[in-house]
């Protein structure tokens, strides 16, 4: 080969070594954007800021969360999927980014394809909240109720194939019920509906509606997962409340846009890991209903791709379409 060939190869590598050496190396060296599928006060919007203050402190570099709601998470699924795989746009994201993939017939967005999964981040459950004004202290006062009146409760959600949505019609199909839902696209919203009693009952992820709980603005009737939740020892299970086998639970990670170098990816899996198994991480999340969750890639994009298939029959089953 011709000398002036070697030159080139060779400054080709080095520009090669230089630039995988950088995204490893010197990672972060601006402002990283962390984009939320949904509005202030959601989970995962409560998750991308505690984990992000966390990620500011350790790498001195501002974590910007970017939420970006709309279309029950579409919005900002697309926005993460398209953004540039250099380590500097990650998302917050849970089953919508899944469920959304599977309700157009033409997607903006390959649901596991398009993105890089970096960590599972946590684990929560989905509680059964009603309206103040609605006379009832259980979940089978509830399923009565709704089988008395049938169509004229009202059931909300974040958005078509929300978690909440999913989980509403989970409920709907065990009870035998009939419950007319109305989608929202604001948090803020639904508490004003819910307060009102223009919307009787909902879905939430614990976080979203836990400061609501507190303050007994709204009442919880039965958390979703298979055992009481250490947030809410005295709220029984919907399990134990008449619907045996029933479990309904969220869960949220971190991602990235596919093609992000394998280096960035690997030292924000052990970065965010580090952080959430720190007692205090534990326990700010416990008080707000989450339990914190890590483990590597493979197992999170495992996880997705398992969730995926269940949300395929579900969606079927329901006959769930985007509107």
């Amino acid at each position: 080969m011709h000398p002036k060939f070697w030159l080139v190869a060779l400054a080709a590598a080095a520009i090669g070594i230089a630039g995988a050496a950088a995204a490893a190396g010197q990672y972060p060296n601006k402002p990283i954007r962390m984009v939320v599928p949904f509005p202030p006060g959601a989970a995962s919007d409560f998750l991308a800021r505690t984990v992000g203050q966390k990620l500011n402190e350790l790498y001195g570099q501002q974590v910007v969360i970017d939420n970006r709601p709309g279309a029950g998470g579409i919005v900002g699924s697309t926005l993460i999927s398209k953004a540039a795989p250099d380590g500097y746009t990650l998302g917050m994201v849970g089953q919508p980014h899944l469920v959304n993939a599977l309700l157009q017939k033409e997607p903006p967005y390959r649901a596991l394809e398009d993105i890089a999964c970096v960590t599972e981040v946590a684990s929560l459950p989905n509680v059964l909240v009603i309206a103040p004004s609605l006379q009832v202290k259980s979940v089978s006062d509830l399923i009565a109720l709704a089988k008395a009146k049938p169509g004229q409760l009202n059931m909300g959600s974040a958005g078509i194939g929300s978690s909440s949505h999913l989980a509403g019609e989970m409920f709907k199909s065990a009870a035998g019920i009939k419950v007319e839902h109305v989608p929202f696209k604001m948090l803020s919203d639904i508490f004003t509906e819910m307060l009102a009693g223009r919307v009787h009952m909902y879905f939430f992820p614990l976080p979203a509606v836990m400061p609501m709980l507190k303050e007994g603005k709204l009442r919880v009737l039965a958390v979703g997962t298979p055992k009481r939740t250490p947030s809410l020892p005295d709220v029984p299970t919907i399990a134990e409340s008449g619907l045996p086998g029933f479990q309904t639970e969220s869960w949220f990670g971190v991602v990235a846009p596919a093609r992000t170098p394998r280096g960035i990816i690997m030292q924000l899996n052990k970065d965010i890991a580090n952080i959430l198994k720190t007692p205090d991480m534990k326990e700010r999340f416990l008080r707000q209903g989450a339990e914190a969750v890590f483990g590597t890639p493979e197992e999170f994009q495992k996880l997705m791709q398992t969730e995926y298939v269940r949300y395929q029959k579900l969606v079927k089953a329901a006959g769930i379409s985007a509107q």
